[in-house]
């Protein structure tokens, strides 16, 4: 009997482990209207039911600046890059992170490197 339940519970599916979506470059520039985000994301996107669905502009302390939604799977486009435009960043701050989210884990817990902002 034992071996009957060890057998059924290995035949069991295991849960998809996810990976989180990795910022792989940030290009910035100030503008008129505020800044504009260039920010290049790397998943393994497998569909709608796993894919980078966001990141966003964050000063060092965890405020937000902006966020950049990302509406479907780019399973066929990796790495991929995506631009946001008009984002305020307060004078006293000189430099600014990235963080992305994924629709299983979420925002993940990692940032981008500090981005410089040149004034």
């Amino acid at each position: 009997m034992k071996h009957l339940l060890l057998a059924a519970a290995c035949a069991l599916p295991l849960p998809a482990l996810s990976d989180p979506a990795r910022v792989t470059a940030v290009e910035v520039a100030p503008g008129a209207e505020g800044w504009t985000f260039r920010v290049t994301l790397a998943h393994d996107d497998t569909g709608w039911d796993d894919y980078a669905d966001g990141w966003r502009v964050e000063a060092t302390d965890g405020t937000i600046l902006g966020e950049c939604p990302l509406l479907h799977p780019h399973v066929d486009e990796q790495p991929f890059t995506r631009a946001l435009a008009g984002v305020a960043i307060p004078e006293e701050l000189s430099e600014v992170v990235i963080r992305a989210r994924t629709s299983v884990e979420g925002w993940s817990d990692e940032t981008s490197a500090p981005v410089s902002l040149s004034r």
